[in-house]
């Protein structure tokens, strides 16, 4: 599968179980704008996810495929631009018989592949999960550098990070011993 903008979602009911699925989608402008812009992003172009969809057992469904993607985001120190490439594997497990946790708060299971097998599967939320989560949290500009700032009154000595750490005092004591 080939597109320029991303395919409807695919009724897994109606793909043969006798061979893998080839699937390569490439959105276009307009599928890659949405996606900037509900991500954030300054720019997003070469996005690509590639694989296959194999099928497991009487039911299930595993994907197999790669991301590729050229995000630029603003720097999370100075707002220039930063320009990241993503190639990332993408594998989700389709299952049948997944049973989703009933408790407010759960363990993450084992395996963090799994998913319920659905009706049909949107790649096109396959694409803007993976980007999403291949995104850097923080991204930096090179050189771009935290700087310490500092507050106090007039006439108090401002705390800084060093003398607020624990250990810092006796670290001092310590070198003034050892003269």
């Amino acid at each position: 599968m080939s597109d320029t903008e991303i395919p409807p979602p695919l009724v897994l009911a109606r793909l043969s179980r006798a061979a893998p699925f080839e699937l390569r989608i490439e959105p276009g402008s307009a599928a890659r704008d949405a996606l900037r812009a509900d991500l954030e992003l300054l720019d997003l172009r070469k996005l690509r996810l590639e694989g296959r969809l194999v099928p497991e057992g009487a039911k299930d469904w595993r994907l197999e495929a790669t991301l590729g993607a050229t995000a630029v985001q603003p720097c999370a120190i100075t707002l220039a631009p930063v320009t990241t490439r993503i190639d990332v594997a993408v594998t989700r497990r389709y299952l049948d018989d997944f049973v989703e946790p009933d408790e407010a708060e759960a363990e993450m299971p084992e395996d963090e592949t799994a998913e319920p097998l659905p009706a049909s599967l949107d790649l096109g939320e396959v694409i803007h999960e993976s980007l999403a989560l291949a995104l850097p949290d923080f991204p930096r500009a090179e050189g771009a550098e935290l700087g310490e700032t500092v507050f106090a009154e007039p006439g108090v000595t401002p705390l800084s990070d060093e003398s607020v750490k624990p250990f810092a005092g006796l670290a001092a004591l310590k070198d003034s011993l050892k003269k």
